[in-house]
């Protein structure tokens, strides 16, 4: 097996090679990461309703207030 390296960095949690390196669509690649840094392995995304159809429960109407108003 033959291989290659290159340098790269992280942004926006995707490798970023140099502009020069050209790799084809599905090319197997394997990541080394120095400095015996361990990657995050913990993601917090975004809530999702288990049912979809609930999301009418959540609907808000705006209203303004009076800019006289007392407090």
């Amino acid at each position: 097996m033959k291989l290659e390296t290159y340098e790269a960095t992280v942004e926006n949690g995707q490798i970023k090679l140099a502009d020069v390196v050209r790799l084809p669509e599905n090319t197997k690649v394997y990541v080394i990461v120095p400095n015996g840094l361990e990657p995050n392995r913990f993601h917090v995304g975004s809530p999702r309703l288990a049912q979809p159809k609930q999301a009418v429960d959540f609907v808000k109407q705006v209203t303004e207030d009076d800019p006289n108003a007392s407090l």
